[in-house]
């Protein structure tokens, strides 16, 4: 990205928060609140991706830092993947057979009893727009409005 699109993006974000950070004011439940804390806390990540670009595109320009090119190819890698997780982040070791919901500890999934050994992976089910709330319109403008991800998904 370039100094100018890396910016744009900046103030995107930022003023997403600053809707997010007002939205949470109508909230009417404890759940509603903790979706509008993790995504402020998505939007603080992004923020500071960028900010960690636009020092590096600094340092590129001012001559200071021989790998600033190397690292902000790297940063600008890194968040072409970013994506905000609202709720559970499922992590699958198929080798082991063991799984991990938002970063907890790993779970054995192999189950045994007379009938034979059984794999029992949980899944994840996305929340329907009524459970978001008023968030729902603000996640989906986010979305299209800066290209990052928001995920809210439970592990059942």
């Amino acid at each position: 990205m370039t100094s100018d699109q890396n910016l744009m993006l900046y103030a995107k974000l930022a003023g997403f928060r600053l809707v997010v950070l007002a939205n949470r004011f109508g909230c009417d439940s404890g759940f509603s609140r903790e979706l509008h804390d993790r995504l402020v806390e998505g939007l603080d990540a992004a923020i500071a991706r960028i900010q960690v670009m636009m020092a590096l595109e600094r340092s590129i320009l001012a001559g200071e830092d021989e790998f600033a090119e190397y690292r902000l190819e790297g940063e600008n890698e890194i968040f072409g993947h970013f994506t905000v997780n609202l709720l559970d982040d499922l992590e699958i070791d198929v080798g082991t057979h063991e799984y991990r919901i938002g970063g907890g500890s790993w779970i054995n999934a192999l189950t045994a009893d007379e009938g034979g050994v059984e794999v029992q992976f949980p899944t994840l089910v996305g929340l329907t727009d009524e459970e978001f709330g008023s968030l729902a319109s603000i996640i989906k403008d986010i979305t299209l409005e800066t290209g990052i991800p928001v995920h809210a998904v439970r592990a059942i």
